[in-house]
């Protein structure tokens, strides 16, 4: 599942305090990630080395240099991508969305009041939405339907218990 609880509180506190982190589904981990640019790397190196000692090695050398590169762009910036964080206890939640290239945005309110629901007519199948009885926001967008609905059931088990 693309998202992890964490308890943040201390166990001898007797506080209770989660965090939830949120992120897109990624294909690629990051050993995988270190994978793909060596082989990518060694495939294009290998017809390199019938050109050593050549002026045709400067000419095809940047060339590959450029493919390994832009790969590696490309993957490092799909890293980046949006994510969630919620943390809440018994008195607060604060949920964070962080676009890349855009400011952060904030939601606080009184975990008390929070439930969730899944919206069928919502821009996604099974939207999941948090409301507090004034305002409303999306959450795990990005997430499967079905890991929307596990998400939601989580969630909702977590809450019942901060009551």
């Amino acid at each position: 599942m693309p998202y992890a609880w964490h308890d943040t509180a201390p166990e001898q506190s007797g506080a209770v305090c989660f965090r939830l982190e949120i992120w897109p589904h990624r294909s690629l981990s990051r050993q995988g990630f270190v994978w793909v640019i060596s082989l990518t790397a060694a495939g294009l190196a290998l017809p390199l080395l019938a050109v050593v000692g050549s002026k045709v090695l400067w000419g095809l050398l940047p060339f590959a240099a450029l493919a390994v590169w832009g790969l590696w762009q490309g993957i490092a910036r799909s890293y980046g991508a949006a994510h969630e964080v919620m943390l809440f206890g018994r008195d607060r939640l604060i949920l964070t969305r962080s676009d890349p290239g855009r400011p952060d945005r904030v939601w606080q309110t009184n975990p008390y009041w929070v439930r969730t629901a899944l919206r069928q007519n919502g821009p996604v199948e099974d939207y999941l939405v948090l409301t507090d009885g004034q305002r409303e926001v999306e959450l795990g967008a990005f997430l499967s339907p079905e890991e929307r609905v596990a998400l939601r059931d989580d969630l909702e088990r977590r809450l019942a218990g901060l009551r």
